[in-house]
């Protein structure tokens, strides 16, 4: 296995090795008859295999409480991988795939169902020629069986011999900060915190991980990254759909706990910690829970909620069946964070998410303040944008003269489009990304305990609010499914010192004409 060249024609000091990788290695995939191994984790691993990151004589194993044989299991383990028409390659690979897979059913809360488990894990492993064997244990499952499973595991399934044992979590990581540290505590007496792998897909994001080295490999970039250039920052996900007779799982958790505390939170803390003392995954980690640190708890006044209706055709939330009657979950949730540092004070962070919007995106949007005004007045505010998904770029809108005989200044930019200047790039899946983390053994996109203990003392106030705990909970105010929000967000941002630019900008600018 050859490492792939940067442009320059130089290894990357950052990216690590196959070689690293352990041989004798054993997936075991928990809740792999669910929709999170079937539509995620299962085509991951397929990706990987695919393309030789694997460890050598891998071998995957599903386990679940449906019963089923293997040709079940492989049909449902490769029906989201699509085999691109003609590509008998391709066709091939997946074949390939399955005989590397093999199924265990079993209940999650009994010791016995776990010994048959490690049984059909020894026989596999009686195969290899050497004594160490590796054991990676993957939870796409619900939190309420994550602490019998972790249990099970280190009592029955546990390598105890020359070999290494890790497990990886999915989130949600509890539901407030109680929840949260009952959960942390249970895993640890099982797990050290080396051998646990906490996932939070968005840490595997391009966009996202590309932010540490725009961040700190560009001067430029640095020198205005602070309170004294930089006006406000928006971190925005927007979902076209809404709950799709889903709304009963939604219901439990809202989009605060489903987006902003955990996704949306950890973009804010690499945009804005300090700069590491390496790339190891503890210097890096390190700085993000000191900039966790000095955000205080968010205040209500500082929350916009709301909750789609019907419209277009398409049906409110209160419409899904599977939602509690006269529920008051938020589908949309707006909250201002502030970062109590000497680089960071008083500048708004908003984070905003919302099912049933206008358009599907995860960006960054960091505007920057007003020039002196003088020579130029009424001009459009510098902004660089981040866009996490889709169509991955970064751009940033300046001023510049009008072409031909006028001085006059004109928004456009300067624009990095992944899918023009990469052409030739193959952009892998965060769970692709992180997985492969894990098989190294690297922490560096995951979640340590103490980030997300202070993670939730952010958020928990406000969700007890949310969910009536301290009173009764707040009505969030309605917006039209297809729109962009509620009415009231454009004055929420504003607040905050938002402005729009002063005459309508189109990205990129392609007619002067109509101008």
């Amino acid at each position: 296995m050859t490492r792939e060249r940067s442009l320059s024609g130089t290894i990357p000091s950052m990216e690590t090795t196959h070689d690293e990788l352990k041989d004798n290695t054993i997936i075991i995939v928990f809740g792999a008859s669910g929709d999170l191994a079937k539509k995620k984790t299962l085509p991951a691993l397929f990706g990987l295999f695919r393309q030789g990151f694997l460890p050598r004589d891998v071998k995957i194993v599903g386990y679940a409480r449906t019963k089923m044989d293997k040709v079940e299991f492989d049909k449902r383990a490769t029906s989201y991988i699509k085999t691109p028409e003609g590509d008998s390659e391709f066709a091939g690979q997946v074949e390939s795939f399955k005989n590397i897979l093999t199924y265990v059913s079993g209940a999650y809360d009994d010791g016995a169902a776990f010994d048959n488990l490690n049984r059909h894990l020894e026989e596999i492993e009686s195969k290899y020629q050497s004594k160490e064997c590796n054991r990676l244990f993957y939870l796409a499952l619900p939190p309420s069986v994550f602490i019998d499973v972790a249990r099970n595991i280190k009592e029955h399934c546990y390598v105890t011999k020359g070999g290494v044992n890790r497990i990886i979590i999915e989130k949600p990581f509890g539901k407030d900060l109680e929840s949260a540290r009952e959960l942390l505590s249970s895993v640890k007496q099982y797990w050290s915190e080396d051998e646990t792998f906490r996932i939070d897909h968005y840490l595997g994001k391009e966009m996202v991980k590309n932010l540490l080295v725009l961040r700190f490999a560009n001067v430029a970039m640095g020198a205005a990254w602070d309170k004294n250039s930089i006006s406000n920052v928006q971190i925005t996900f927007k979902e076209p759909f809404g709950t799709e007779g889903r709304g009963g799982y939604f219901d439990e958790f809202g989009m605060i706990r489903d987006v902003l505390q955990n996704h949306l939170l950890q973009v804010l803390s690499i945009l804005t910690m300090e700069r590491p003392v390496s790339f190891s995954a503890e210097d890096i980690r390190d700085e993000k829970v000191k900039v966790l640190r000095s955000i205080p708890p968010i205040e209500r006044s500082d929350t916009l909620l709301g909750q789609y209706v019907s419209a277009n055709g398409k049906p409110g939330y209160l419409d899904d069946e599977t939602v509690p009657p006269n529920s008051v979950c938020p589908t949309f949730a707006a909250t201002t964070l502030w970062i109590h540092n000497p680089r960071w004070e008083g500048v708004p962070f908003i984070l905003k998410a919302g099912k049933a919007l206008n358009e599907a995106k995860v960006e960054v949007r960091i505007q920057f303040k007003d020039v002196t005004q003088g020579i130029f007045k009424d001009i459009s505010r510098n902004e660089l944008v981040i866009r996490i998904q889709p169509s991955e770029a970064v751009y940033l809108k300046l001023n510049a003269k009008t072409p031909g005989l006028y001085t006059r200044a004109i928004p456009t930019e300067m624009d990095l489009t992944y899918k023009r200047r990469f052409t030739d790039a193959k952009i892998p899946e965060a769970y692709e990304a992180l997985i492969l983390d894990a098989l190294r053994g690297d922490h560096s996109n995951f979640v340590r305990h103490d980030e997300l203990d202070v993670a939730w003392k952010i958020f928990t106030p406000i969700l007890h609010w949310i969910d009536g705990k301290n009173g009764s909970p707040p009505r969030p105010v309605p917006y039209p499914y297809g729109s962009r929000g509620p009415k009231e967000l454009d004055t929420f941002i504003q607040k905050y010192g938002y402005k729009r630019s002063v005459e309508a900008y189109v990205w990129p600018v392609t007619n002067l004409a109509a101008l």
